[in-house]
Order: C-alpha cells, then sequence, then structure tokens
C-alpha cells in the first residue's frame, strides 16, 4: 500500500493543492456575494466609501463560484473517496502536510480579511454593518478550520463513511447555493450592466465634448457653431465623439446664449442613483436628456470654465 502511496503521491499532490485554490476562491467570493448583500440593504456612512455597494465585485463573486464550487466538491470528493479506498493512507505525507498547509494558507487569508474588516470599522463605518460582516468572516473561518481540524485528527478512514463529512459537504454546498443565489437575486442582469456602460460611454463623449467647447470658447472668444465646427477645429476628433456608440445618432447642440449650450443625448438606463465620476451634475433619466451648460467669463488670472446648469 505504502508503495501505491508513493506511485500516486503526484495526483494526490495536486488534488490537495487545486482544492486548495479553489477553496480560497469560494470562501472569499462567499464572503464577497454577503458583503455585497450587507452593503445592498444597509445604508452607508455618509462620507465613507469602504462600505458602498460595489456591482463590479458582486459580479466578480459570482463568476469565481461558477468556476470554485464544482472544483472544490469534486476534488474534495475524490480524495475522499480514495481514502476510502485505501489508496491514500491516513497518516500519508501527502494527507497530513497539504492539509495543515491548506489550513496554514486559509489562516493567512482570514487574517488579512479580519484586519481590512476592523479597519473599515474604524474608518467609520456602521456598527450594524461592521458586526455583520465581522461574524461572515467568523463564520467562513470556523467552517474551514472546523472541518480540516476535524478531517486530519480522523486515524481511521479506510472503509468507513464518516457522516461528519457527509453532513460538511451537504451542509455547505446548500449554504454556498442558497448565496450564491442572493447573489443572482441583486445583481444587475448583463444586458443592464451593458446598457449602463453605454450609457457611460456616452456620458464621456459628453464631458469631452464640453471640455472642446470650452477650449474653442477660450481661443476663438466665441462658441462654436455646430459639433461639425469641433471635429474641424481638432483633428484627433473623428464622427464616433459626437455620435452615440451604439446607434451611431450623432449627440445634439445646441447654441442657447452668448456663453449658455446644449448637449443632447438618448440614455438607455436611468442613472440618478449612479456614482460614476463626472458626477451628480450629470444624472439623467431613461431616455431623452438635455444637458444645459454655460462657460463662465475669463477672469484676469483664469481661464474660463464651464459648469452645468441645473
Amino acid at each position: 500500500m505504502e508503495n501505491n502511496n508513493h506511485g500516486n503521491a503526484a495526483k494526490f499532490a495536486f488534488f490537495y493543492l487545486l482544492s486548495l485554490v479553489a477553496l480560497l476562491f469560494m470562501s472569499l467570493s462567499t464572503g464577497m456575494i454577503l458583503f455585497q448583500v450587507i452593503n445592498k440593504f444597509i445604508a452607508s456612512t455618509p462620507g465613507v466609501y469602504s462600505g458602498d455597494y460595489s456591482s463590479e465585485a458582486l459580479r466578480f463573486a459570482i463568476s469565481s463560484l461558477v468556476v470554485a464550487i464544482p472544483i472544490f466538491y469534486v476534488i474534495s470528493a475524490q480524495i475522499h473517496k480514495n481514502l476510502y479506498q485505501g489508496n491514500l493512507s491516513s497518516e500519508s505525507g501527502i494527507r497530513k502536510w497539504l492539509t495543515y498547509f491548506i489550513l496554514f494558507v486559509s489562516s493567512v487569508v482570514m487574517i488579512v480579511w479580519l484586519i481590512i474588516t476592523i479597519n473599515s470599522f474604524l474608518d467609520g463605518e456602521l456598527t450594524l454593518k461592521f458586526g455583520l460582516k465581522f461574524l461572515s468572516v467568523l463564520a467562513i473561518a470556523g467552517t474551514i478550520f472546523g472541518f480540516y481540524f476535524y478531517d486530519i485528527k480522523r486515524d481511521n478512514v479506510q472503509g468507513i463513511k464518516d457522516p461528519v463529512i457527509k453532513s460538511f459537504f451537504g451542509g455547505t454546498l446548500a449554504l454556498v447555493v442558497i448565496i450564491f443565489a442572493s447573489g443572482l437575486f441583486i445583481m444587475e442582469s448583463p444586458w443592464q450592466v451593458r446598457a449602463k456602460n453605454l450609457d457611460r460611454e456616452v456620458l464621456r463623449d459628453l464631458n469631452s465634448l464640453q471640455s472642446r467647447v470650452e477650449r474653442y470658447y477660450r481661443e476663438n472668444n466665441v462658441l462654436p457653431a455646430n459639433l461639425e465646427t469641433i471635429l474641424q477645429e481638432y483633428s484627433y476628433l473623428d464622427q464616433e465623439d459626437i455620435s452615440d456608440p451604439e446607434s451611431g445618432k450623432k449627440y445634439e447642440y445646441q447654441i442657447t446664449g452668448d456663453r449658455t449650450y446644449q448637449l443632447c443625448a438618448d440614455f438607455r438606463t436611468s442613472g440618478e442613483d449612479d456614482d460614476y465620476y463626472l458626477g451628480r451634475e450629470w444624472s439623467h433619466d431613461k431616455g431623452y436628456k438635455c444637458f444645459e451648460l454655460e462657460v463662465e467669463e475669463e477672469d484676469n488670472d483664469s481661464t474660463p470654465t464651464p459648469r452645468v446648469i441645473q
């Protein structure tokens, strides 16, 4: 039997290391989903951004779970099947060293995660949010450490179907699937995300055009007659910069005064709650929206700066 263990050492080492990678992705992603669910339904402290809901983090966590869940449970099942059949001895160095290695790496990751969670609380995060996140990390860490400590202490594994091991696999799989489903419930669909990304591209175009209009005014002391004037003045711009990225429809530009003008476009989604970097002055509802813009008069020691008139 020992020779058999030696012959399969590489295979079992691969099983344990792959299960470690899958475990880390699964545990971290489960925690990230729990964190985002908490962030979604409990308001953040004004001015504290560490506890804000992040759709990007949620999408990454869900994507990770789709890959990590089947890998972890299939590989773990293979490990315990070989222990049951006697292909892998309970006293094998591979089993003992790599199980403790899994515990070590998991410990480091969980310690770092706890530090980050505590730091968020010290940075002003609400006590309730901190408490729920702290308990989430402790629950994940306790489940991992409890299982592996129990598993490594088992001396008799060949031909024995341990009900604790079976309960662990069934219980944790059910919990992870429930958490995964909760993430799907609050996550935007890929079509909604695509629509928002297109709207943000529109906002970037409008913001860029605002800067070009402001520059044109600074150089010519008059607003450009139309968007084609901007294209002729600045050769690095083209038709794509003045058109919707999907439909190709040109943005609308209207002069409303000596220094005031409008930039208009169609939006696929409502951006009222969007915390995009351009700022709240660019918020919009779904549909057609015109932004009233103004170039302020130039001071002696400063250049004119455009602003949005609400």
